[in-house]
């Protein structure tokens, strides 16, 4: 019998519920193999008497751990270590101005065909389908900007407006450490992170040091866009393997392992770009297993792990990583505002090291005072009280968007309603299509956007995304409205 009495340490000081303090360190004991595949957990009480807490502490942990496919529920037996759990395989990390501008050029140059334009003017009294951003209204600009006053008043702020380091403002970088420590599960040091402007640059910066000419990346059939235009940059060889409702399938993976070189795997393990789909606790471990066998790069884009509504976040693959596989990707854009363009890459030192002079060729360095600001943001805990906030109105925005989309456009669209995130995958009946859709729109003010995106591969599959966080109720109903003319305006 595994010893949990001596085993759990409880942090009663902490912020983070002792369910999910419980539940985290179970986790982290079937990872180390010492709760194995299989093995039966106490019951309830049984586990709550020996922990001295509240009988529904142990029950909401259990259901956190069935929630996320650690543990399986046999009726009349109990809770069980899930069966088909692979054992994760771990090494320890070594070191770990005019207005007549000519509309050609006297000379030649390379045109890029991957990424398209989006257009900067909008059209009075439309309303635009955008796939999954955060509500710019709900910002907290006047506590921002109360703390960027505060910080450019100081004495020594003059040591801050000069040339700095590639590798972002080192408080901010301290201070993100500790915190995604803290919320993530990461095991890293400010050294083991570079400060990006976004998620893209990180993106970027990895595809750089990792991809030649016909290198061979794995991304989903469906993935995320702009990912796909950046290693098509390189000149990579993009393999698309299966995306279901688990997330991406590993055993496709391998099989491609068996076959050739496989040099990185791209995945948004929270949520799948752009399916909304969240990968398994299997499939996590069977990923990084595969990375230290084959010797591949994990990018894990974690963009959207704040925004979870049927139950906690799934750690990021990049908590469970000693191998040094995981480049992990994120930022505070999608959780804040796009506008403020602070993101983070976290990988071994060399990586990060590597990926800072890289960083030097394109961007001398980050906006050291909105650094600032934004660790005062994060270490006052302003940012997890944005997020508690934002989550309960998204929640609520999902829950009637979804509700409007069944009731009314239920006979034309087919949809899961999205367990996290801020976007609907949406599948149209399959006697029209998002082309005519879209053409159709503009009689009734409502641009679909660039629908093409979410089929790079061209399977057919004639799903979109659809954003619902950026609107509000009244906005909600109205772009119902829309789609709903819309859709009867065309004819079969």
């Amino acid at each position: 019998m595994f010893p949990y009495k001596t085993s759990i340490k409880f942090d009663r000081k902490c912020n983070q519920p002792l369910y999910l303090q419980l539940s985290n360190q179970i986790i982290q004991f079937i990872k180390n193999q010492h709760i194995l595949p299989n093995t039966k957990l106490p019951g309830s009480r049984t586990l709550a008497e020996q922990l001295q807490v509240h009988r529904k502490t142990v029950v909401a942990c259990y259901e956190e751990l069935l929630l996320q496919g650690w543990v399986e529920s046999i009726p009349k037996k109990g809770t069980f270590v899930h069966r088909n759990l692979p054992e994760l395989d771990q090494q320890t990390i070594k070191d770990f101005i005019t207005s007549d501008f000519k509309k050609t050029t006297g000379f030649s140059f390379y045109k890029n065909s991957i990424l398209t334009d989006k257009p900067s003017d909008k059209k009075k009294n439309f309303m635009y389908l955008n796939d999954g951003v955060s509500d710019g209204r709900l910002t907290p600009m006047d506590d921002i900007a109360r703390t960027y006053r505060r910080i450019s008043a100081k004495k020594n702020v003059f040591e801050h407006l000069s040339y700095s380091t590639t590798y972002g403002n080192n408080t901010l970088r301290e201070v993100l450490a500790e915190y995604l420590n803290a919320t993530r599960g990461l095991h890293i040091t400010k050294e083991n992170m570079l400060i990006t402007r976004g998620s893209q640059m990180g993106i970027w910066l990895s595809s750089q040091l990792l991809l030649t000419k016909e290198d061979v990346i794995v991304v989903g059939n469906t993935n995320y866009g702009s990912a796909d235009a950046t290693f098509l940059n390189q000149q990579a060889t993009l393999k698309r393997v299966l995306v279901d409702a688990d997330g991406i399938v590993t055993d496709e993976i391998e099989k491609l392992c068996k076959q050739q070189k496989i040099k990185a795997v791209y995945v948004t393990s929270h949520h799948h770009h752009p399916t909304t789909v969240t990968l398994s606790a299997k499939r996590r471990i069977h990923l990084l297993n595969l990375s230290r066998q084959y010797h591949f790069a994990i990018i894990e884009d974690d963009y959207d792990y704040d925004f979870n509504y049927n139950h906690a976040p799934i750690l990021p693959l990049a908590s469970h990583d000693v191998n040094g596989n995981v480049i992990y990707i994120g930022s505070v854009c999608k959780t804040v505002a796009p506008v403020y363009r602070i993101g983070y890459l976290i990988a071994s030192k060399e990586f990060v090291d590597e990926a800072a002079k890289l960083r030097g060729f394109v961007d001398r360095q980050g906006d050291a005072l909105l650094e600032l600001t934004f660790a005062d943001f994060i270490k006052s805990g302003d940012l997890d009280r944005h997020i508690r906030k934002v989550m309960k109105i998204y929640k609520q925005r999902r829950d009637l968007f979804c509700s409007l989309l069944k009731n009314e456009l239920g006979d034309f669209l087919e949809f899961e309603i999205p367990k996290g995130g801020m976007a609907v995958w949406a599948k149209l009946n399959e006697n029209y299509s998002w082309s005519k859709v879209s053409e159709v729109a503009q009689k009734h003010k409502l641009e679909i956007g660039a629908w093409q995106r979410y089929d790079l591969a061209n399977f057919g599959h004639n799903c979109i995304r659809i954003g619902f966080a950026s609107y509000n109720e009244d906005e909600l109903y109205e772009l119902i409205c829309r789609l709903k003319q819309t859709v009867y305006s065309v004819k079969i």
